[in-house]
């Protein structure tokens, strides 16, 4: 599969808040709009574009979270045009690459809406494993470095 990911400029960005995932997806994910405006007072996140060829198809946000000092996935969008063709996957598994190819990486984590199958069902396959409820409400999962993604 031939997934790029490119850092999202001021030449792509306006592309990337145009994408949208599906109607019932909203609830649990927020807009790309806002991710990028919280990625400009989250100095160790990367914002990157998902291209499938030249085409952009998804959107991840990750960094170092400054309340715990672990890595973070905060978001992961593929557009509802270009759902259920394993982008997801692909995209996740490009970016735990990177992540734990940093040196400073101990593990990774995400937070899912309890809701949220599809998140649940893709983190599961790619071997994170359930922590509990955080504060917030959404179920957190840890992926430790050592880690093979499936």
């Amino acid at each position: 599969m031939n997934l790029v990911l490119k850092e999202v400029t001021s030449e792509n960005w306006e592309e990337c808040i145009e994408l949208q995932p599906r109607e019932d997806q909203k609830q649990f994910i927020a807009s790309n709009v806002y991710s990028l405006a919280q990625s400009k007072f989250l100095p160790n996140f990367e914002t990157l574009a998902v291209y499938k060829d030249e085409r952009m198809v998804g959107f991840v946000m990750f960094g170092i979270d400054p309340d715990d000092s672990q890595y973070w996935i905060y978001r992961l969008m593929i557009d509802s045009r270009h759902q259920g063709k394993g982008y997801g996957m692909e995209t996740m598994k490009q970016v735990i690459a990177r992540i734990k190819a940093k040196p400073d990486t101990t593990d990774i984590m995400v937070a899912y809406h309890p809701d949220n199958q599809g998140a649940a069902t893709l983190y599961e396959k790619l071997g994170f494993k359930v922590l509990g409820k955080a504060p917030w409400g959404e179920i957190m999962a840890r992926l430790s470095k050592d880690d093979e993604a499936n």
